[in-house]
């Protein structure tokens, strides 16, 4: 385990530094960073010692290594627009965004794996032909047109539900919550069934063929020829080996929530790092792309290690292997 874990580490360092380097050639392919930081009317004299305060007269190789770490740091420097440090506006919107996910992420396993199963158990009932027919459309429909409908539905017609901003919410220190207000548990009601939709139907028809695939095989088939009930056979024997793949495609999928929540918030107004970084890009603020960048990829491989580690914990051929 020791050994697994440690590769694991080494393969994370390589793909954050990987990451690392083309957030900073944004820097340097994208934009002057001067002209984005001074007025029109600064002389070249001043332009040339604030590039030589910058450091940008270094060595490609070692401004790269400064920006590596200061961003291990949390340092990613100042916002172009802002003029604050971009730290300090991703903390303050970071916390929406991983509330944000977190819901999306209960709905998408709460709702799809058992979904998956029952459609995997009933395939021929009517109810089970429904919900692949939904699902279908889920999948197909664009996240942004689920949320636009949503709100359309939900806020315009209905006026049940409010259609843009996170709502009241109350701070714990340096982290805001809008689960101890009823506006802000009702705002994150829209917003979180559009992020979740996509990814629940994903999980739901995954976890369906991997079900099917599973009832199949022999052992299942010795499990019934036992005698056993199909209450112990379906979920005792047939769900616990169908969740061992779906461990894996279920860590990417809480990441892609993450990394794609940029689309939600936009259309809800939600005030996350992804609506930064949109704003971001229409502001060509390049310290705040280049800190999203990283960011995300820091959420990514984060959940993938523990994903990695799980899977190595349930599935008893990984160990084997290893141990040969």
């Amino acid at each position: 385990m020791i050994s697994f874990i440690f590769k694991r580490l080494v393969q994370s360092v390589i793909v954050m530094l990987t990451v690392a380097l083309i957030a900073f050639s944004m820097f340097r392919f994208i934009g002057d960073p001067i002209n984005n930081m001074v007025g029109q009317d600064t002389s070249q004299a001043d332009r040339a010692a604030l590039t030589e305060q910058l450091g940008l007269n270094d060595p490609f190789l070692v401004q790269f290594g400064r920006f590596a770490l200061n961003a291990a740091e949390g340092n990613f420097g100042i916002s172009y627009k802002y003029r604050q440090p971009v730290s300090s506006l991703i903390l303050e919107r970071l916390s929406a965004t991983l509330e944000l996910s977190l819901v999306a992420a209960i709905l998408t396993l709460v709702v799809g794996i058992p979904l998956g199963v029952y459609t995997a158990l009933k395939g021929k009932g009517l109810l089970s032909k429904g919900i692949m027919t939904l699902s279908l459309i889920g999948v197909s429909l664009p996240t942004f047109l689920i949320g636009i409908l949503l709100i359309l539905f939900f806020g315009v017609m209905l006026r049940w539900l409010p259609t843009f901003g996170r709502g009241d919410v109350v701070a714990l220190g340096w982290w805001t919550t809008g689960f101890l207000t009823l506006s802000g548990i009702k705002s994150l009601i829209l917003p979180s069934i559009t992020l979740a939709l996509f990814q629940m139907t994903l999980i739901m028809r995954l976890v369906r063929a991997e079900m099917l695939e599973v009832l199949r095989t022999d052992f299942i088939k010795f499990a019934r020829a036992r005698g056993l009930p199909d209450r112990s056979v379906h979920f005792k024997h047939a769900l616990k080996n169908t969740l061992v793949p779906v461990i894996t495609i279920t860590g990417l999928q809480l990441g892609a929530l993450i990394a794609f929540a940029i689309i939600t918030e936009s259309v809800f107004q939600w005030p996350g790092m992804g609506l930064l970084f949109i704003q971001a890009i229409s502001d060509v603020d390049i310290p705040i792309m280049a800190a999203y960048l990283v960011l995300i990829a820091f959420f990514f491989v984060v959940i993938n290690m523990i994903v990695d580690i799980l899977y190595y914990a349930v599935d008893p051929r990984l160990r084997a292997d290893s141990s040969v």
